[in-house]
């Protein structure tokens, strides 16, 4: 996230806010980032300190699961980039990448894809091909490809991005860590699980120590871990991974976030698996709930949102409970067809 110069009150409330953000602490990063903006509303309209003051609101914002807060700061921050300081400079592309990010997290893959394949194609142009935040494109448009399924696309982006940080910001980076968990997602996907558990536990071990035991990015890196330990049948392991990540996520997030319903669907299955349907159906009831949630921010069509349906349909079928099953599917199938 990018800082200010360090003199008025300003750069302190932007120092501030990113130093919370980084750590994850994100109830004290939103008064800092609002007073930010609020300040910078008076520097004028097309000042450069506006435009990072809305783009940092704006990543909080996504990072809480807020997205419909987050989308018009981060377009506002995009076109004053553009306008002062040209569409190819790296703040400018840093606002495009952003926004694709937010798509991506909406379930908007094309959307996504378009924006990211614009970010890399300027920052290879502008930076070269070695440039970190080449690797930042790459990792972005691998997302997009694993969650298409696109598992050989992911993959190879995914590996350019790991070496291209490796090298340039060291092995214990925290970006190390990032296309690490992403390509043991991939491993995984097309059944090479043991390539996947070491992966995983190296961005562990460098996000426990970058970021701290309890922030959601360790967090969502032991729901990976524990649904691997779970397809393994090492249940103990899973369900104390699971329950980790969860209590991390509920502190850090709420308890409302989509990450949250992440980590309650995984903990899910591990209790389907031992035949604790009753525990298992309670966990999916609450996850559904939160993609189901009031908030126009909750991304209703996301495949998370479907995959809890199906898992929750299941588990009705276990017990015998057919009309709560049909209803759980019908739900989940009109999802797929709207996507």
């Amino acid at each position: 996230m990018p800082t200010a110069d360090p003199s008025s009150s300003w750069s302190q409330r932007i120092a501030a806010g990113t130093a919370a953000y980084e750590q994850g602490r994100y109830a004290e990063a939103e008064p800092a980032f609002t007073a930010a903006l609020a300040e910078a509303e008076g520097f004028g309209a097309q000042d450069v300190r506006l435009a990072l003051s809305a783009n940092n609101l704006a990543e909080l914002y996504r990072a809480q699961g807020r997205y419909k807060d987050a989308e018009p700061l981060f377009e506002r921050a995009l076109l004053i980039r553009q306008s002062v300081q040209g569409p190819e400079h790296p703040q400018a592309v840093a606002s495009l990448n952003n926004l694709g990010a937010l798509y991506l997290a909406q379930g908007r893959h094309e959307e996504a894809e378009r924006i990211f394949g614009q970010a890399l194609a300027i920052r290879e142009r502008t930076l070269g091909p070695d440039h970190p935040d080449v690797a930042v494109s790459l990792n972005n448009l691998g997302e997009v490809h694993r969650t298409r399924g696109q598992y050989a696309e992911a993959e190879a982006r995914f590996r350019r991005a790991l070496a291209i940080w490796e090298k340039a910001q060291g092995r214990e980076h925290s970006n190390v860590a990032l296309a690490s968990n992403n390509l043991a997602a991939v491993a995984r996907a097309q059944g090479r699980s043991a390539e996947a558990e070491p992966l995983l536990r190296r961005a562990l071990a460098i996000w426990e120590t970058a970021l701290g035991p309890d922030h959601p990015s360790v967090a969502l890196t032991l729901i990976n871990l524990g649904d691997l330990h779970r397809v393994e049948g090492r249940h103990a392991e899973a369900e104390a991974e699971c329950r980790r990540a969860l209590s991390i996520l509920e502190r850090r997030l709420g308890a409302d976030h989509p990450d949250v319903a992440a980590a309650l669907n995984n903990l899910a299955l591990v209790h389907r698996d031992r035949g604790e349907y009753p525990a298992a159906e309670s966990l999916l009831k609450r996850a559904v709930a939160i993609y189901d949630g009031p908030s126009t921010d909750r991304p209703r069509d996301h495949p998370r949102h479907a995959q809890a349906l199906e898992n929750l349909a299941k588990v009705y079928r276990a017990q015998g409970k057919a009309a709560e099953a049909d209803d759980a599917q019908s739900r989940a199938a009109i999802i797929w067809l709207r996507r």
